[in-house]
């Protein structure tokens, strides 16, 4: 036992107290708001949005910036998402759950894109470009960009990039020695793919939104 307890947890030993108590807070809001997003509930904004401030200042702190980044742009994502999702019109909302339009793909491609680029300079302007966690951490946050902005657009598709950079994200925080955060994305894929079952489920019952 005190070998299973190592091998997951002894990264942990050189940490403060009050940084492990935040990652497992964060991590406790994230799930809520998966779990909220799968319901299609606007808790999920305000719920994602404690998890990532708390996240933004571990991540700034550890001197992650891709991650840092990601969290960042989910707290802003939230925010308009959070705007969007309550818009209505003659009491019905106005942007129902649908799946992605011609131009939607094309921006999807230009913001997965633009990040991949972005990402790379930060990156190299503060000489973090030194392995291939860098590359990894690059890529996945240009899925997450994308899979978080099709989200705050009531997109179907949303819940495939967030499946394809949690499974990603698995194995790379926990090397990193992030192993709460790790054991988080594990339950993001799982919950991820009821999110999408769930939500293609309300697109065929309402054939007008598909």
């Amino acid at each position: 036992m005190n070998a299973f307890f190592e091998f997951f947890f002894g990264q942990y030993s050189g940490y403060q107290t009050t940084d492990i108590v935040l990652e497992i807070v964060a991590v406790i809001f994230g799930f809520l708001s998966v779990l909220y997003s799968k319901q299609n509930n606007i808790l999920v904004f305000p719920t994602g949005m404690v998890s990532t401030v708390i996240f933004v200042y571990l991540l700034y702190k550890w001197e992650l910036l891709g991650d840092m980044m990601i969290n960042a742009y989910y707290f802003v994502m939230s925010v308009y998402g959070w705007y969007i999702w309550t818009r209505t019109k003659n009491n019905t909302q106005v942007s129902p759950i649908s799946k992605m339009s011609f131009n939607e793909k094309k921006i999807s491609v230009i913001i997965f894109l633009a990040t991949l680029i972005f990402v790379y300079l930060v990156y190299m302007t503060f000489g973090k470009w030194t392995s291939w966690v860098a590359y990894v951490d690059t890529f996945t946050t240009a899925i997450f960009f994308v899979g978080m902005w099709l989200m705050a657009r009531h997109k179907l598709e949303n819940w495939v990039f967030w499946i394809i950079g949690d499974l990603i994200s698995v194995p790379l925080y926990f090397y990193k020695g992030f192993t709460f955060t790790s054991l988080q994305y594990l339950g993001f894929t799982v919950i991820a793919i009821f999110g999408y079952l769930a939500w293609k489920k309300n697109i065929n019952n309402n054939p007008q939104t598909a």
